[in-house]
């Protein structure tokens, strides 16, 4: 069997104790293949599967491991052994799906971006989809603006640490955020400056859900571009959104 996820706050964050489950309709040892699933948070779970079960299986067990609700943000994703990244189908059998041999590895996301977070009832969600976005600006597929990305630096920074505290954080503090995937001592500076003078007084919850805010006004918001170059020589990136192509050109800086 498995057991939900608990949440709590320590000193101001949010963690999730994660519990490792196993399903009880297995009945067949010398059917069962491991599988691996990396959360959003970079913690694992396992548990085994035979050859007939289908995707949907696993969604299920790691929505009710999370007791999470709004279940349709979310999916499950591979990677093939030509480094194709999948998502898992519900209605297919997962060893039919996948190119490689068990143990299997796959990764819990976010599928569907919402197109309107205020929407989004359940803390846990807005929590789960901050994750997602964490990992999209630091993998470079959120791309945007310095001072938006000052301003989304300065939300991780107060959801993860809280307020500023002269006698606590030193100058360099938020070298300790390893927050983009280049991180320049200005856009550091200017970091500092927002949390310091902007977010005294959020807590976790609202730095998480002012994130999504300003991810969600971003061009690439839910989209995973590809790099690429146009006729005009420009850097351009080549993503997919809800299905579909999608196609822009940046500006080299």
């Amino acid at each position: 069997m498995f057991a939900p996820c608990e949440c709590m706050r320590r000193g101001g964050r949010r963690t999730m104790k994660m519990i490792r489950f196993r399903s009880s309709s297995i009945r067949s040892l010398s059917q069962e293949m491991k599988c691996t699933i990396r959360l959003l948070d970079d913690s694992e779970i396992s548990c085994h599967i035979q050859k007939e079960t289908k995707g949907q299986f696993l969604i299920d067990h790691i929505c009710n491991y999370y007791s999470l609700l709004e279940k349709d943000y979310f999916g499950i994703r591979y990677v093939d052994p030509e480094k194709q990244r999948h998502w898992l189908e519900p209605n297919k059998s997962i060893s039919k799906q996948m190119k490689s041999h068990p143990p299997y590895t796959m990764c819990f996301r976010v599928k569907f971006y919402p197109h309107e977070p205020l929407k989004i009832k359940e803390e846990l969600t807005r929590y789960l989809l901050y994750l997602q976005i964490k990992r999209d600006i630091f993998h470079g597929r959120l791309l945007c603006s310095f001072s938006d990305a000052a301003y989304l630096g300065a939300c991780i920074v107060q959801a993860e640490l809280g307020d500023y505290d002269p006698d606590e954080h030193p100058d360099n503090y938020i070298s300790n955020f390893k927050i983009f995937p280049k991180q320049s001592q200005k856009l550091e500076r200017k970091i500092a400056e927002i949390h310091q003078n902007e977010f005294s007084g959020q807590s976790p919850a609202v730095a998480e859900f002012n994130l999504l805010l300003k991810a969600h006004s971003l061009e690439t918001y839910g989209v995973d571009p590809h790099p690429s170059c146009c006729v005009s020589m420009r850097r351009s990136f080549l993503g997919v959104l809800a299905g579909h192509k999608y196609c822009n050109s940046i500006p080299t800086v």
